[in-house]
C-alpha cells in the first residue's frame, strides 16, 4: 500500500501497467456461440493471465501498480462457474510481484449490467470498494464503478453516494495541487468521438456529456477503460479518453495486450503492448529514456 505522505509530492516520472477483461469465460462462450452458458471453461485464459504477470514481474524498473479495468470474470453475479472463475483468477494474480500493488476496477460482469446493492457488496468483499481514490508520487487516481453510470436503476441510492463522493475528490485534488487527475472505469464514455452514438460499449450520451464536461472542468487528463475488447479512443477539451483492448478475449483485430502508461511532468503517454512483446522486449527505449529524464 502506498504511503500517502509521501505520495502527495511529485519525484519525477513513473509508470503503470493498465489490464483489463481477463473475463475469465468468455473464449470458449464466444468461440461457441453461446455467451450465457457456454462459460464452463478458461484454460485459455488463465495462460493469458499468468503471462501478463509473467511480463509484469520481468519488467525493469518495475511499474508502480497494476490496475485491472474491470470483467475480471465472465460469469455474471448468480451464474454457476463465478466461483471457480474467481478463484483461478485469484491464483494467478497472487504470483504478481508483491512490491506492484494491484488495483481492481469494477465491470459489468463483476457485478451485472443493473448492479444492486447486493452485486455490489459482493464484488467489494472479494476485489475491494467499487470506487476509491489513492496517490501516487503527485498523481491522483480516481477508480470509479461506471455500472452506476449504465444503470442504476436498482440502485439509485448508491448510485448517489458516488457522485457526491466524486464531487468532494475533485474538491481535495483541487487543493492538493496535484500533477494530474487519471481516472479508471470499465466502461468508456466514448469509443472515439464524443458526440457518437450510445451503444453497449459506451455511456448514454446525457451522462456522458456531464460527466466530461465535470472531468473536463477539474483538470483530468485522462480516462481509462477496457469492456470494448478493442484497443480505441478519442479526446474531449483536452481530456484523452483511452480503450484498451483485452488480456482475454479479442473481439477485434488487436493482440492479446496490456497498456505501458507514462507519466511526465507535462503528460500522460502509453503505448498497447502485445503480451509477446512485453514478455520478450520489455519496456520500449523511448519510455525508459522518458523514465530517466529528472525533471
Amino acid at each position: 500500500s502506498f504511503s500517502l505522505d509521501d505520495e502527495y509530492l511529485w519525484k519525477g516520472p513513473f509508470y503503470f501497467i493498465q489490464g483489463a477483461d481477463p473475463q475469465f469465460g468468455l473464449m470458449k462462450s464466444w468461440a461457441i456461440g453461446d455467451t450465457k452458458n457456454g462459460d464452463d471453461e478458461w484454460g485459455e485464459e488463465i495462460k493469458l493471465t499468468e503471462q501478463a504477470v509473467q511480463a509484469i514481474n520481468k519488467l525493469n524498473p518495475k511499474p508502480k501498480f497494476f490496475v485491472l479495468c474491470g470483467d475480471l470474470i465472465h460469469g455474471m453475479p448468480g451464474t454457476r462457474w463465478r466461483k471457480d472463475q474467481e478463484q483461478d483468477l485469484k491464483n494467478v494474480l497472487k504470483n504478481t510481484d508483491q512490491d506492484i500493488p494491484l488495483v481492481f476496477v469494477s465491470g459489468n460482469h463483476d457485478i451485472g449490467n443493473t448492479p444492486t446493492r447486493e452485486t455490489i457488496d459482493n464484488y467489494c468483499k472479494n476485489w475491494g470498494d467499487d470506487y476509491f481514490s489513492f496517490w501516487v508520487g503527485g498523481v491522483f487516481f480516481l477508480v470509479l464503478n461506471s455500472q452506476l453510470y449504465f444503470d442504476s436503476s436498482k440502485c439509485p441510492e448508491l448510485k448517489q453516494a458516488q457522485d457526491v463522493w466524486l464531487n468532494e475528490q475533485l474538491a481535495v485534488a483541487e487543493k492538493q495541487k496535484c500533477k494530474h487527475i487519471i481516472v479508471f472505469q470499465h466502461i468508456p464514455l466514448f469509443l472515439r468521438t464524443p458526440d457518437e452514438d450510445h451503444d453497449y460499449f459506451n455511456l448514454e450520451k446525457s451522462v456522458r456529456q456531464e460527466i466530461m464536461e465535470k472531468f473536463h472542468k477539474a483538470g483530468i487528463k485522462a480516462v481509462f477503460s477496457g469492456h470494448y475488447h478493442r484497443n480505441a479512443g478519442g479526446s474531449y477539451k483536452g481530456l484523452e479518453m483511452v480503450v484498451s483492448s483485452a488480456i482475454g478475449c479479442q473481439l477485434g483485430e488487436d493482440t492479446h495486450g496490456l497498456r505501458v502508461v507514462v507519466v511526465t511532468d507535462e503528460k500522460i503517454v502509453h503505448r498497447y503492448c502485445s503480451l509477446n512483446e512485453l514478455s520478450s522486449q520489455g519496456l520500449e527505449q523511448e519510455l525508459l529514456d522518458m523514465l530517466a529524464k529528472q525533471n
